[in-house]
């Protein structure tokens, strides 16, 4: 090899350093584009760098668009053993160097290119030391190559052998020794083991002692599987890469078609950036549409990276992108004196002096906003304190929940507590909406990223997410002290009373309660949980979020049926419900019975912490504001 580089030449930093600060996109899957794009399965792919290079180009370009900042190269077959198959055998340097040369044209600088290497095709436990030793030498062939192309990292995928997999390793170390980052990715069944029945963790155990960089699970039978088999390598302390396929492919009209939608992806996208997951993409049957959803949901939750940070940082926190250098701190200066917290609204003087309680009313579809209002008056009149209003509720076309808080507070004299997330507003609307929000009279605000466009009615539609949560209350703080972001005086100071959401049984706890210490420091002055209904894990996170000194409004939300407890149990990140709460609402059947027993659950969940609450948050299933009330009665 003429120019691979030395084993002793240091290990590149970029890729590494992007790793460590924040979420990377890989792209998706490589041969299903070239399969929906016309080419059968009868054709060598890997092949396709050099007779098609436009066809291979046009894909990486695709994926870029969508959002990914790491491109794997078509090679996921371009060692010697598969590509004799082929009649090519003598051509894995040309293939190699190529398909690197393609990815580098669509990415440039501003991503990374992966040197994709896959299994060897053959089934190793039949085979002698000398077959063994021909697959090793087989990967070192094809890492040498893609290291001559210039690849970035090499990534080892798909492995179903474990013996495969220490193989293609030592290949690796042997033809770039440290030179370039190694990703190893394993696939695994149902029961998150290998072919020879190796669980997950262990071989993950195994692959972060040998120094692999970012270790991961890739294709495996979709997104549910994979994100199974992370929690699994959660404990092992180093970074992960999730790249799940779109499930098990159906064959309609005589081709394949998988039947994950881009809409689920974002939804799994989401969840494995809330584990702290580095690298996240699509493996076969994910298309730049997959890619698009989940850089949507890696560009909300991105800011895992400012939670290991003391310093606030900046306002806005995006995907990760080696190329920029985190800002400097933003220092607050103001002559002007902010308003005391007591001062600011009739809610922030009663929090710590009476139990108060608020509930959920949304602002309707549609352009007639009395079904909420009349809604909102029965609930005042019931002795709710406050009226909260959701921003664009499960990324639905509403009306805007700014007119409809001042609909209510003109029409009923109720305060309102406005959601303000960062969904569908660049840094200047945001500012815009806030200074608007306060001269219209609103003084509460609900911080929180927001619903990603996918969950709603209108998959399409543009997220902006200049802010995420921390960044929205940043702003509001800076408000509150007579400063826009720039640090140029308002002229005044605004009084916002900022809450902000928490999620007492996310999955990656560890870091639920890093941003929640981070978003006290960016302004938040109370907490709104998710809704709880295991007494366990509300005493664990009461416990531990006491030393933040803020109060805490327990979420409630009754249970409306069966289907209504295993849908938010199973789909819903950040929820879980104890089996024995799902087996009562079971038992209670359905309609009228199965919401008294689940306004009888959320009462018994209220009364338990009655004392150790400043208030409750109560979210009415579908509508029934009637069932706010029920919960309340005899407790509030």
């Amino acid at each position: 090899m003429s120019s691979a580089p030395s084993p002793l030449t240091p290990k590149p930093t970029r890729f590494l350093d992007a790793v460590r600060r924040g979420v990377l996109v890989v792209d998706g899957g490589m041969g299903t584009q070239i399969y929906e794009r016309g080419v059968l399965f009868n054709v060598n792919y890997e092949e396709l760098v050099v007779s098609r290079p436009e066809l291979v180009l046009r894909i990486h370009e695709d994926y870029v668009r969508a959002g990914a900042q790491v491109l794997e190269t078509n090679t996921f077959g371009a060692n010697r053993v598969r590509l004799a198959r082929h009649g090519y055998a003598d051509r894995v340097r040309e293939f190699n160097v190529a398909a690197v040369q393609l990815a580098r044209k669509a990415v440039g600088d501003r991503g990374h290119v992966a040197g994709a290497i896959g299994p060897s095709g053959l089934v190793l436990a039949a085979f002698g030391e000398d077959d063994r030793a021909r697959v090793r030498d087989a990967f070192r062939e094809q890492a040498e190559a893609l290291a001559d192309g210039g690849a970035d990292l090499i990534l080892i995928e798909t492995m179903r052998q474990p013996e495969e997999l220490l193989l293609a390793i030592d290949g690796v170390r042997k033809a770039v020794g440290d030179a370039l980052p190694l990703v190893a990715e394993v696939s695994v069944d149902a029961d998150l083991t290998l072919s020879d029945g190796t669980p997950v963790a262990d071989i993950g155990m195994r692959l972060r002692d040998l120094g692999c960089d970012v270790i991961g699970v890739n294709c495996s039978d979709g997104p549910q599987v994979v994100l199974a088999a992370i929690e699994k390598l959660l404990p092992l302390g180093i970074p992960l890469s999730a790249i799940p396929n779109a499930g098990i492919p159906r064959r309609v009209d005589d081709r394949f078609i998988y039947v994950s939608t881009p809409e689920y992806f974002g939804v799994f996208a989401r969840r494995l950036c809330k584990l702290g997951v580095r690298l996240i993409g699509g493996c076969c049957g994910t298309t730049p549409e997959h890619i698009r959803r989940m850089a949507a949901a890696a560009r909300m939750e991105a800011s895992a990276a400012a939670g290991a940070c003391e310093d606030p940082g900046p306002l806005w926190v995006g995907v990760s992108d080696s190329s920029v250098p985190p800002e400097p701190p933003v220092h607050i200066t103001s002559g002007q004196r902010p308003i005391a917290t007591a001062e600011k609204s009739k809610l922030a003087a009663k929090i710590g002096k009476k139990f108060v309680v608020s509930v959920e009313v949304n602002p309707p579809i549609g352009v007639d906003p009395t079904s909420a209002i009349q809604a909102a008056k029965m609930l005042v009149t019931g002795g709710v304190d406050v009226i909260n209003i959701a921003d664009g509720a499960r990324a639905q076309a509403r009306m805007s929940n700014l007119a409809l808080a001042v609909r209510m507070q003109e029409e009923l004299g109720v305060e309102t507590l406005l959601h303000v997330c960062g969904r569908d507003r660049n840094l200047l609307g945001q500012v815009a909406h806030l200074l608007g929000a306060h001269a219209l009279g609103i003084r509460n605000l609900v911080v929180v990223t927001g619903d990603p466009p996918k969950m709603g009615d209108f998959p399409d539609a543009t997220a902006v997410y200049d802010l995420d949560s921390i960044g929205i209350l940043r702003l509001a703080s800076r408000l509150n002290a007579g400063i826009d972001p720039g640090g140029k005086p308002l002229g005044g100071v605004t009084s916002f009373f900022c809450a902000t959401g928490a999620e007492p049984a996310a999955l990656n706890y560890e870091r639920e309660m890093e941003r929640l210490k981070l978003k006290k420091r960016a302004g938040a002055e109370v907490i709104m949980t998710q809704p709880v209904y295991d007494p366990a894990v509300l005493d664990r996170f009461l416990k531990d979020a006491a030393p933040l000194d803020l109060p805490v409004l327990v979420g409630i939300l009754p249970l409306a049926s069966h289907k209504n407890a295993e849908f938010l149990h199973n789909e819903v990140p950040g929820m879980q419900i104890p089996k024995d709460v799902r087996d009562r609402m079971q038992r209670a059947g359905s309609g009228p019975a199965a919401r008294k027993e689940g306004v009888a659950i959320a009462r018994e969940m209220l009364a338990a912490v009655r004392n150790r609450v400043a208030g409750a948050y109560i979210m009415p299933p579908l509508g029934r504001y009637e069932l706010a009330l029920e919960v309340m009665d005899g407790i509030v």
